[in-house]
């Protein structure tokens, strides 16, 4: 199996859902190859000397090299060369790919469809349908390229406010679109979540190619779930989309405590809210490893109160396998993961009186009854995220496409 990533080290959520399903395979007896750009942050592989250049696309640059940088965007030939390079050296029974966007570009699965090598990709956001990977500008949710419109996307500067990215990433998908580059190269979509799977078929993908396979977490069993305190905890970014400022408002309302464990462009702004309303907020900076589990087994219960369209958050079936139930937004793939009353409760995103009921009626709930839920959040776990139900979901559709 070929696995393709921009990045070979653990950068982010889709970078650790790349590892995982290599390592996944390979002690099921598949042999593993990775194909990923050059990055200094890259851990050791002996494919690395196929790697694709690195591109720093921050990096001050000439207008000659910003002409070159934007063409490789659109379709990196050197991407597609080193790859062949690779293929030539090993026997590929199936590629599977993750974010490739950008850095490699759709090139690698050219080449890929030109060897006759079936490829899957895993989307673990929206740029399939979406220039901006979101779904979501300034105000909102937002579809306005739908059915082909992408010039929303530079009218709207929805890459980092800048007329110049905007117009080029609406350059981009354009001719993607317009040379159906994905549609016709990649053999199955696997999509962690029911809801971005229904959202790719509203958008015009065929359902027929996309398949609904949920990640997964290790079966290493943990120590029985611990009840929690009176507070509530959010972990992970501090950036608009995540709806920080409604849980702070939230909070406020309800005078719930809350715990906020990480780091963004707008942490200064939410403790200049949280001042400003006198909310019971504490902001504890980024946390990983131990500490951040310590913290997520002394909460009650998690808070998710995203605003845009989320996948399949891991950070919540990570906390379902620690027995903590989920207050949760209801938007994208969130309410999948919630059975009222049972593994969390529900609120209509952005929505800062209904958080403000759901954060007390999770304050209120009995500990009798929280000790049911936490049972139940395992199941959960146990039931549709479980190393055997990925392992037997993903490698009946790497079989289905060799045969």
């Amino acid at each position: 199996m070929l696995s393709i990533n921009t990045y070979h080290y653990p950068k982010g959520g889709s970078e650790i859902i790349y590892f995982a399903n290599a390592a996944l395979m390979e002690r099921h007896g598949w042999t593993n190859s990775f194909y990923a750009m050059h990055h200094p942050s890259n851990l050791p592989c002996e494919d690395s000397q196929y790697f694709a250049e690195h591109v720093d696309f921050g990096a001050p640059a000439s207008l000659r090299e910003k002409a070159v940088v934007a063409a490789r965007i659109i379709y990196s030939r050197e991407a597609r060369a080193k790859l062949a390079r690779l293929i030539d050296t090993r026997k590929i029974d199936v590629a599977h790919a993750h974010n490739i966007y950008h850095h490699l570009s759709p090139s690698v699965l050219v080449e890929l469809k030109r060897r006759g090598i079936p490829v899957v990709m895993t989307v673990h956001d929206l740029k399939l349908a979406c220039p901006a990977y979101t779904m979501r500008t300034g105000s909102g949710v937002c579809e306005r390229c739908k059915g082909g419109r992408v010039w929303n996307v530079a009218i709207h500067r929805c890459i980092k406010g800048s007329v110049a990215l905007s117009g080029l990433i609406m350059v981009e998908s354009a001719i993607h679109k317009a040379l159906r580059i994905y549609a016709r190269h990649i053999d199955r979509i696997v999509t962690p979540s029911a809801f971005y799977r229904e959202k790719l078929i509203e958008w015009g993908w065929p359902a027929e190619k996309l398949v609904h396979i949920p990640n997964f977490v290790s079966d290493t069993p943990l120590p029985p779930a611990t009840p929690g305190g009176d507070h509530f905890l959010y972990f992970g970014r501090l950036t608009p989309e995540k709806g920080i400022a409604t849980l702070i408002k939230a909070a406020a309302a309800s005078a719930v405590p809350v715990l906020i464990a990480g780091r963004g462009p707008q942490e200064e702004e939410l403790r200049a809210l949280t001042k400003s309303l006198g909310a019971p907020a504490v902001f504890v900076g980024f946390l990983s490893g131990d500490a951040l589990w310590a913290e997520v087994d002394a909460a009650r219960a998690i808070v998710l109160p995203s605003e845009w369209y989320e996948n399949s958050p891991m950070s919540v079936v990570e906390a379902f396998q620690r027995g903590k139930p989920l207050v949760g937004a209801r938007i994208g793939g969130i309410p999948e993961l919630i059975e009222e009353g049972r593994t969390g409760w529900s609120f209509r995103a952005g929505d800062v009186a209904d958080l403000a009921r759901a954060l007390t009626l999770a304050r209120d709930t009995a500990d009798t009854q929280l000790a049911e839920m936490s049972v139940a959040c395992q199941h959960m776990v146990s039931r549709s995220f479980s190393e055997h139900a990925y392992f037997e979901a993903m490698s009946a559709l790497y079989e289905n496409l060799r045969a």
